[in-house]
């Protein structure tokens, strides 16, 4: 059994779909073990305490330095032993030291078809409003694992979404949610969780 901690900062749309896709069986062999927030207020942290999941924050607030908060969220995350790290909507950079202790096992949404529109400062609405900008024809969601860089991660899924006449930022982005990440990101959990994901000089294989 994959034993999962899921790292939030907002609502949580993406860990309901997670959750939603454990219980009606798409997502097999598969656990959520804790939800972590660096946001006391998030509703994510809701959800997980309606689903009997364990809740923690772990805010930067409460550290003097960000290598402290660094330290304090890789322990908390470690003491659950955990198997993989899902970024559901985590505005957190994840540090160096976490991705060092989890080589391949840190997953993460990003709301494009990567390389388009990724990178620091494309994250949320921000991706969507760029989209429109300069008015690209398709856009989507991407799965991929995290690395050391920002959004260069070995691509695991992704999905196509197509833009519309009228699309706006928020339109675009609700759209991208239920056609594309609330779909591919359960998939590569459930494709990681039954061993049919590995990573071959910097690309993924998957296996039927």
């Amino acid at each position: 059994m994959l034993r999962m901690a899921v790292l939030v900062s907002g609502g949580g749309t993406n860990l309901q779909a997670i959750i939603d896709s454990i219980g009606n069986g798409t997502v097999t062999n598969a656990e959520i073990a804790v939800v972590i927030s660096n946001n006391r207020s998030a509703y994510a942290l809701e959800r997980a305490k309606q689903n009997g999941i364990d809740a923690a924050v772990v805010s930067p607030k409460d550290y003097e330095t960000r290598e402290a908060f660094n330290r304090a969220l890789l322990e908390k995350i470690q003491s659950y032993q955990v198997d993989l790290v899902v970024l559901a909507g985590c505005l957190v950079v994840i540090p160096k030291i976490m991705v060092d202790a989890y080589p391949n096992r840190i997953i993460n949404i990003h709301p494009s078809l990567i390389p388009s529109f990724c990178g620091t400062g494309y994250y949320g609405l921000k991706v969507h409003e760029a989209a429109l900008e300069r008015g690209v024809k398709v856009t989507g969601a991407t799965v991929h694992f995290v690395d050391d860089g920002t959004d260069t991660g070995p691509i695991i899924l992704q999905k196509a979404v197509e833009i519309k006449d009228g699309d706006t930022p928020e339109v675009l982005q609700r759209r991208v949610m239920e056609e594309a990440e609330w779909v591919i990101m359960p998939k590569a959990i459930d494709l990681i969780a039954n061993g049919k994901v590995k990573v071959v000089d910097h690309r993924t294989v998957i296996s039927e």
